[in-house]
């Protein structure tokens, strides 16, 4: 991803160039935009191979600080089919070492095939991850969190086949292990001693519904993306603690004008059961509440609400104007306005390849200010 910073590099360079040169006529500054433009995407040529792209990996959030590796990346369409009936297929494989001193491989597959009847998600991750715990709830006992590290393994698999249109369903397999090594002494990790403190296993089965129907998966203008998901993680599965997770995932985007769309998000979860710190309902992170450490809010239930304004700037590049609420909660009936945490900020795009895959730079204002650095939109 040594590419996308070098790109975004290029794009500030060059609005600064635009906007100082001494020369009145905007012919000459539009030229002189133009071209770091089309030096930008001769980088992603370059870069970018016929099948793979191996490029450096760079990401940045709060939760792991900046992040250096390398990254392989296929987008693809199965066995041939038609570029106008099946939807592109992704597998990225990722190697990275954080400044938080976090190193994490993961890869996963998303694959569409049979003009989109049929629908395949396969993730595998393996860490090392030393990471913060703030406690259970709405109100936690420490705004700094402290630390806790784990070495863990997580892979799901997921199918879904379509039975009428836009509609998926099918079933879902979850497993990790955590194996966490340091904890701080008599800390409120090691005190409270939360379900999870020590370590777990769970293993699960589930299911989902899915109605999709966005014109395109990477950059949607318009449709809908709702999925009702279901887990189950039981003992006879090999689980080391019994509880079920129900999540409420429901997107619409809405074209404005030319080039310019709205997306809304409305997510929920619910945790029932004993379930371990790690898999409680939470709220934070590059996805859900930017702005907000991942994870500092948990609890049985979570909900967050979001909005983002989208517009093309010029050419490759765009912006994008959001904003976030949300809260969690111990009982359903706790969720109250008055207890919402709230959220907004400011991002930039730069479109990567015709199917409208993006690398993003998000600045957020939560309860902290965050940078974050990444692919793909978040909604």
């Amino acid at each position: 991803m040594k590419k996308y910073l070098i790109i975004l590099l290029l794009f500030f360079e060059g609005f600064g160039l635009a906007f100082s040169q001494t020369d009145s006529t905007e012919v000459t500054k539009e030229k002189n935009v133009d071209k770091l433009f089309d030096l930008g995407d001769q980088v992603v040529e370059l870069i970018s191979g016929e099948k793979w792209a191996f490029i450096p990996a760079v990401v940045y959030s709060p939760e792991t600080s900046l992040g250096l590796g390398v990254r392989a990346i296929r987008v693809f369409r199965f066995k041939g089919e038609g570029k106008d009936v099946l939807r592109p297929s992704t597998l990225p494989i990722t190697l990275l070492h954080t400044f938080n001193n976090q190193t994490v491989f993961t890869t996963e597959l998303d694959l569409w095939a049979s003009e989109n009847r049929d629908y395949f998600n396969g993730r595998l991750e393996l860490s090392n991850f030393p990471f913060r715990y703030f406690g259970i709830g709405n109100e936690i006992p420490t705004d700094e969190g402290e630390s806790y590290s784990t070495r863990y393994a997580y892979i799901h698999l997921n199918y879904e086949r379509n039975i009428i249109r836009g509609l998926y369903i099918g079933p879902r397999y979850e497993f990790r292990i955590d194996d966490i090594y340091d904890r701080v002494p008599n800390g409120i990790l090691e005190g409270g001693q939360p379900l999870g403190f020590d370590g777990q296993r769970i293993s699960g089965l589930g299911f989902g519904i899915r109605l999709d129907n966005r014109d395109n998966i990477f950059q949607p203008s318009k449709g809908w993306f709702n999925r009702i998901g279901w887990m189950s993680f039981q003992s006879f599965l090999g689980s080391e603690f019994t509880f079920n997770q129900y999540t409420i995932d429901l997107r619409k985007y809405l074209k404005t004008f030319e080039h310019q769309s709205f997306a809304l998000q409305s997510w929920w979860s619910f945790t029932t059961g004993n379930a371990p710190f790690q898999h409680l309902s939470l709220t934070g992170g590059s996805d859900r509440m930017r702005g907000y450490f991942e994870g500092k809010f948990r609890d049985r239930h979570a909900m967050v609400q979001q909005v983002e304004y989208r517009f093309s700037v010029y050419r490759n590049l765009g912006l994008v104007v959001f904003g976030h609420g949300g809260q969690v909660a111990t009982e359903l009936g706790d969720f109250r306005l008055k207890r919402m945490k709230y959220g907004a900020g400011v991002g930039f795009r730069y479109r990567l390849n015709e199917e409208g895959l993006n690398i993003r730079l998000d600045i957020a204002f939560g309860d902290q200010r965050a940078f974050y650095f990444g692919l793909n939109e978040v909604i």
